[in-house]
Formats: C-alpha cells, sequence, structure tokens
C-alpha cells in the first residue's frame, strides 16, 4: 500500500453534516462548466462577421470551428487520465486559462490559420480539458447515490452557459462588433479560474468525508502515472468489445445533430431566410433553458427506467424533429418553430445521462475515460458536420439537405441504441 492511500484511510469517517460536501462540489463544477461554456455560444455568431470582414469562405471558418469541435472531443479521454494524475483542480484551472488565452488572441488575427490556431486549437484543447469528462470524473468521485441525477445536473451546465451569454454576445456582435464578444468569452473563463483554486476538492477523503450514498469511508487513491498511456490503454480495451462502437456511433450522431449541426449552423440558416441574427440567437438561448430541464429530467428517468429505450426515444423524436425544420424557417418567429425549439430544447443533451450510465455498467472504474473517447466521438461528429454544414451551403446555397441528413442518422442512432447489449447484474454491482 502506498503512503498517499495510507494517509487517505487513516482520515477519520465522514463529519455529520445538513448538506454532504459533494453537493458544493458538484456546485463548483456546475458554474466552472458554465464560464467555459460562454465559448460554446460564439462560433454560430462569427460565420457572417469574418465572411463580410475578411472575405472567408464559410467552409474555411467552419474548418476552423471544426478543429476546435474535434479537439474538444479528443482531448477530454486525456484530461480525464491527467484529472488521476495531478487532481481535477489544477487541469481544469489550467484548461479555462487556455480558453482564456485562445479567444483573446482571435481580436489580433488577420488569416484563417491564426483563426484555426486560436479558435481551433487553442480554444479546442481548453475546452477539451473542461468537457463532459470533468463532470463524469466529479460524479464517480463524489457520488454513489444520484448518480444520473447530478450527471444530468452537470450536463445542463452548458446549457446554462449558453442561455446566459448567448443573447449578450449576439448583441455585442451586431451593435459593437464581433471581437468585443471574444474579449468577453476570455473574461469570462478567468473568472471562474479563483472558484475552481478556492472551492474545488479532488476527491472527498481531502475533507474527511465518504462519497454521498456511500456506506463506507473510501480511500484517495493514489495518483495513477502515465496519463497518456492509461487513456491509450483503455481505449485499446474498449475498442475491442461492441458496447464501445455502438455508443461511440450513437454519441457522434448526437454530436452531429446538437453542435456540429443546431448550434453551429442554425443562426447562419436562419438568417438566410430573413430573420435577424439577435432573434435567431434568443431561439438558441430559449434551446438552452429548456435543454436545463430535459436533461436533469433524463438524468432522473435514467435513475429508474432503462437507459438503452431512453436513447432510442431521445434519437428517434430529434430526427423527426430535424425532418420539419426546413419547413419551419421564415423572416420572424411564428407558433410552430418556438414549438421545434422547446422540444428540441428538452431532446438537446438528454442523450448525456443515458450514455454515462451505460458507460458506467459496461466499463466501471474506467468508465470516466471510456466516456471521454465516447465524448471524442461526439465531437467528431459535431466537426464533420461543422465543416460538412458551411461546405453544403457554399455549394448548395441552402442548409436544407444537411436537416434531411442528419435526420435519417439519427433515426440509425435510435436502433442503434436498442442492440447494446446488457451486462449480468453481477458485474454491474461490482462495477
Amino acid at each position: 500500500m502506498t503512503q498517499t492511500t495510507e494517509a487517505a484511510t487513516a482520515v477519520p469517517p465522514q463529519r455529520r453534516t445538513r448538506v454532504h460536501r459533494a453537493w458544493f462540489v458538484a456546485a463548483v463544477t456546475f458554474v466552472t462548466i458554465i464560464g467555459a461554456a460562454a465559448f460554446r455560444s460564439l462560433p454560430g455568431l462569427l460565420f457572417d462577421p469574418l465572411h463580410e470582414e475578411y472575405g472567408w469562405s464559410r467552409g474555411t471558418i467552419g474548418a476552423a470551428v471544426s478543429v476546435n469541435l474535434a479537439l474538444y472531443g479528443l482531448t477530454a479521454p486525456f484530461a480525464a487520465a491527467l484529472m488521476d494524475r495531478f487532481g481535477i483542480r489544477r487541469i481544469v484551472a489550467a484548461a479555462l486559462t487556455v480558453i482564456a488565452l485562445g479567444s483573446g488572441l482571435t481580436v489580433w488575427m488577420t488569416a484563417p490559420w491564426q483563426l484555426m490556431l486560436c479558435w481551433g486549437v487553442l480554444v479546442g484543447l481548453g475546452s477539451g480539458s473542461m468537457a463532459l469528462a470533468f463532470a463524469a470524473t466529479v460524479t464517480n468521485r463524489w457520488f454513489t447515490e444520484r448518480r444520473g441525477l447530478v450527471s444530468g445536473i452537470l450536463t445542463a451546465a452548458s446549457a446554462s452557459g449558453q442561455l446566459i451569454f448567448l443573447p449578450l454576445l449576439s448583441w455585442l456582435v451586431e451593435k459593437h462588433d464581433w471581437r468585443p464578444a471574444a474579449v468577453t468569452v476570455a473574461l469570462a473563463a478567468l473568472a471562474v479560474v479563483p472558484f475552481v483554486w478556492l472551492l474545488l476538492r479532488d476527491h472527498p477523503a481531502d475533507v474527511g468525508l465518504a462519497p454521498y450514498g456511500a456506506r463506507q469511508f473510501v480511500p484517495k487513491p493514489a495518483p495513477v502515472p502515465g496519463a497518456a498511456r492509461r487513456a491509450v490503454g483503455v481505449l485499446l480495451s474498449a475498442v475491442r468489445t461492441g458496447p464501445f462502437w455502438l455508443l461511440a456511433g450513437t454519441f457522434a450522431i448526437c454530436g452531429a445533430s446538437t453542435n456540429g449541426l443546431i448550434q453551429t449552423h442554425f443562426v447562419p440558416a436562419a438568417h438566410d431566410h430573413g430573420m435577424p441574427v439577435t432573434a435567431a440567437a434568443s431561439l438558441l438561448a430559449v434551446i438552452g433553458v429548456f435543454d436545463v430541464a430535459g436533461t436533469i429530467a433524463s438524468g432522473w428517468f435514467t435513475d429508474r427506467f432503462e437507459p438503452r429505450r431512453l436513447l432510442a426515444v431521445y434519437y428517434a423524436l430529434r430526427g423527426v424533429s430535424l425532418l420539419f425544420l426546413p419547413m419551419l424557417l421564415a423572416p420572424s418567429v411564428h407558433p410552430p418553430m418556438i414549438f421545434f425549439i422547446v422540444f428540441y430544447g428538452l431532446d438537446w443533451v438528454a442523450t448525456v445521462p443515458p450514455t454515462l450510465a451505460l458507460c458506467r455498467e459496461q466499463y466501471g472504474e474506467d468508465s470516466a475515460i471510456v466516456f471521454g473517447w465516447v465524448l471524442a466521438s461526439h465531437q467528431v461528429g459535431a466537426a464533420a458536420v461543422a465543416w460538412l454544414g458551411g461546405v453544403a451551403r457554399d455549394t448548395f446555397g441552402a442548409y436544407d439537405v444537411v436537416w434531411y441528413a442528419s435526420g435519417a442518422l439519427c433515426a440509425a442512432a435510435a436502433l442503434m441504441a436498442l442492440v447494446i447489449r446488457r451486462q449480468p447484474r453481477a458485474l454491474v454491482a461490482a462495477a
């Protein structure tokens, strides 16, 4: 037994408190993800301003966004392993600083490669370390009960960040150019760093507590060396199993139909039909409102119902709604469009809690890293559609083909979710 483990075991049993410390850690995590989510509100607002100012094609701008989205996902499993090695607090604080640096530097860019470097690479790497693998790590360490609910709440933090910042950023872009909006994102990320450093803790044992819902004290594990090697090793083990490919495939379609499609292209698509940018951005903010409710409800459902069936329902309904979207876009906001926005908001990332639950069921202690790789597929799908959507707009002059193709992909994801095999009960209990 290592010295670290012995020291952790020597910590006295958990203290009695009115509210378990795990809920405070979850609250700090929620606020942290909100701060990091500010950057995700901006890319869809940059297409027209950058196209008009620099003459860059929408495909070029979409390529930079796709690099950002791809790195957001590909960084996640390594970030989860680094959190096991160096602690959650250090990795998250560093990630927020990198996000602020990348966003702030964009105000001086003059060439597409600089957009690719600042917004694509730097913000992509920083945000990847703040991805849902962070939420999964906090949930796994601090909770043994209510994991579905907590994962739903933390997932909803991204939507809350969008809700808070999107109307402000769209107003800044329209009234004062896109540069003040980029600076606002940088300042928002930096503002969260002190909260992370002062309030976040890596493990319940650091404060002498058992995880929420645990019947006995859990010692803090020793730091795991070789973060990159462990992340790759977990991947090599997971790819030998069928459930991994089904989870990765469904989540790739999830990313394609949310971050890659609606978040990136809804505002310019609505603007093509004569809708003001601020009105379209406000509709995305409304998606954020209902996403919070939908994701938290999905976490509650995941604690009580079969996650495979939940995923199938979510993807099927999403696909149907996308098929109707081309008929709803118009110069003004009308009731059918509002219904679509509410419906899509409820379903936006409702897929995350059941996907997390299936990762825990299938892969046990490695589930956070496996989920990081599954999230990587989510962002690869998002990146592909962020780029292809821009190319389709340049080629066909409209987005219709993208909406229809994404609806068909969601139908395929519903079928894939239903065939994920169940783990034997004994193995699930052991995990």
